[in-house]
């Protein structure tokens, strides 16, 4: 069985490279854009349309002829024609180097992002040293590429040093090479190829991230975790969207199994389908397989060639060889005006339809999304908004075996505080020139544990096993946490987000055995779109 496994494995590889290879002789492409919430809400007065029936809830967006338009206004902020110069040119207007042709187009860039702050609540000052470089380009109109390597180094406040030095890992990018001292250290690297053979079709294959869901959040599949191998199917069938897609994963706490690295790994599985029922209204169908590489005896598996399946709702097409976890979950979407949705997830772990309505069995966990979002509010041009709640019921997410629980490098696959919470979200965007300007608020409650023999079902890394028979949102520790952002950025080239930015973030967490506050102030010079995470 492991055998035909692997074989399998080998030709869906080989099959993929082919693809990829022949593309370079094809004859517009979909280009694949960089998912960070900040550059995606700048397309909302286009895909939350009435008159749209642009698929929203599946990113990163490939940019295609519905999102084209908006994309050049994005792209070309700010540009002044008049400037001539070498210098003018690559600091204000273009990419540090830029081809384009008919046959292909390639484009580089340095990507600073350096940024010092003072914590005056902990007595500490922040950095951040990011030098990092991104290329991408074209070949033929089919095929489309993106990489980006990232070298890091930074001091943060409490609260992070005390989240990455729990895992060993910068929460969403890599692992900390300074072993728990002041000043980290951590490298990653974002690498894509995509193939859009014919336009209902795309094939992405490389190491990134995927979100699911119209939100700010994702219950189902957000991009909160490290970036992770995946091979991406989309098929675009007019009205209907769906997705398949297979990840490898890896997971810091649990046993080491051979000494290939210092990490267990795990296969991950995820289709996704939406649906365009009319103009206004698009429902969505979920499900996600995790299940491990191998057992906690070194028994190794492999891969189950019973998860190379494109039906929705279906962990295999015969008996699985291997123990996995299994989730489900529904999107929905209404677009109640012009420019604004409202919008909804319902995320399901453990079923028991007896008990489902009671509210306080272990025998059913699940989470819970509403929000809505918009463009254009007080009919301000580019004044963008996001209103949100979330809760997920204690021990959501977690499995009988530690390698299979909703995780990636032990952060969650889904909202970044786990489960057993329920957080209120709301931001606000504005655009005008050159200036950015956001505003975040975030109020959440939450129940810890006491130790780490204590489990009360918040910690997502830990094996299911509850202390308690009854799953109450907010048991354990009742914490409190209120959290505020706001920035103010001018930009100075458009082509990579190169900005000046001033920040300011508040951070206080509370409960019965004290409080934990940070309060900063940051100025740095910016780039990249990646969508990074301290709101937690």
């Amino acid at each position: 069985m492991q055998k035909t496994s692997f074989l399998s494995v080998k030709k869906l590889v080989l099959f993929v490279g082919v693809i990829l290879i022949s593309a370079s002789i094809s004859k517009a492409q979909s280009v694949y854009l960089p998912y960070s919430y900040q550059l995606d809400q700048k397309f909302n007065s286009t895909i939350y349309s009435i008159n749209s029936s642009f698929h929203t809830s599946l990113k990163p967006f490939l940019i295609d002829s519905t999102l084209l338009p908006a994309y050049n206004a994005i792209m070309n902020v700010g540009v002044d024609s008049s400037r001539k110069t070498w210098a003018e040119r690559k600091l204000f207007n273009e990419h540090l180097f830029d081809e384009r042709n008919k046959n292909y187009t390639f484009y580089a860039d340095y990507l600073p992002d350096l940024q010092l702050g003072r914590d005056f609540a902990g007595k500490t000052t922040t950095f951040l040293n990011t030098r990092a470089v991104q290329f991408g380009g074209t070949v033929g109109s089919k095929f489309s590429f993106y990489s980006s390597v990232y070298e890091d180094q930074g001091r943060f406040p409490a609260y992070m040093n005390k989240y990455i030095d729990s895992i060993n890992f910068v929460p969403g990018q890599a692992q900390d090479r300074s072993f728990g001292k002041a000043t980290k250290d951590w490298s990653y690297v974002t690498a894509i190829i995509s193939y859009t053979p014919i336009k209902q079709l795309n094939i992405t294959l490389g190491e990134d991230k995927t979100f699911i869901g119209d939100g700010y959040r994702s219950l189902l599949l957000s991009d909160f975790a490290a970036n992770y191998p995946l091979l991406r199917v989309t098929a675009n069938l007019g009205k209907v969207q769906y997705m398949m897609m297979w990840a490898y994963l890896q997971d810091i706490q649990a046993k080491q199994f051979d000494v290939f690295g210092n990490n267990r790994r795990k296969w991950a599985m995820f289709h996704y389908l939406d649906w365009n029922v009319t103009h206004r209204l698009s429902l969505g169908f979920f499900n996600a397989i995790i299940t491990q590489e191998a057992d906690d005896n070194g028994n190794f598996h492999g891969f189950d060639v019973n998860y190379i399946n494109p039906l929705l709702f279906s962990s295999s097409l015969g008996p699985s060889s291997q123990p996995d976890n299994a989730l489900i979950g529904f999107t929905g979407k209404y677009k109640i005006f012009d420019k604004t949705a409202v919008y909804g997830q319902l995320l399901i772990d453990r079923f028991n339809a007896s008990d489902f309505f009671s509210g306080n069995s272990n025998n059913n966990t699940n989470g819970v999304q509403l929000g809505m979002r918009g463009a254009d509010l007080f009919e301000i041009k580019s004044f963008n908004y996001i209103f949100e709640f979330n809760t997920v019921k204690p021990y959501t997410y977690t499995s009988p075996q530690l390698i299979t629980n909703y995780t990636q490098y032990s952060q969650s696959l889904g909202d970044p505080l786990g489960a057993n919470f329920r957080e209120f979200i709301g931001i606000l965007n504005y655009s005008i020139g050159r200036f950015d300007f956001m505003g975040q608020l975030n109020y959440a409650k939450y129940g810890l544990d006491p130790n780490k023999n204590t489990d009360y079902g918040q910690d997502v890394t830990k094996v299911f096993m509850p202390s308690t028979t009854t799953a109450t949102i907010g048991q354990g520790i009742a914490t409190n946490l209120f959290y505020g952002e706001g920035t103010v950025s001018l930009l100075i080239n458009p082509k990579y987000n190169l900005r000046l930015e001033l920040g300011a973030l508040y951070r206080n967490q509370t409960n019965n055995l004290g409080t934990q506050k940070t309060a900063m102030v940051t100025f740095g010079l910016r780039s990249t779109f990646r969508g990074l995470y301290s709101d937690f």
